[in-house]
């Protein structure tokens, strides 16, 4: 019986670490999209600035 018990919880804490790191990558590639959509606008910014002063 306790072995059982031992097979559960590591079975359940491996569960839990790959949730919480699958968490990660989301959070990860969301802040990377971020990146790019304020990179994207600076440069859109810049062109705007370059076109004005033409």
């Amino acid at each position: 019986m306790n072995m059982t018990k031992k097979i559960y919880a590591t079975f359940g804490a491996v569960l839990i670490a790959a949730a919480m790191l699958s968490g990660c990558g989301n959070t990860i590639r969301g802040a990377g999209q971020d990146i790019a959509g304020t990179v994207e606008g600076t440069q859109a910014a810049g062109r705007s600035v370059e076109r004005a002063s033409r």
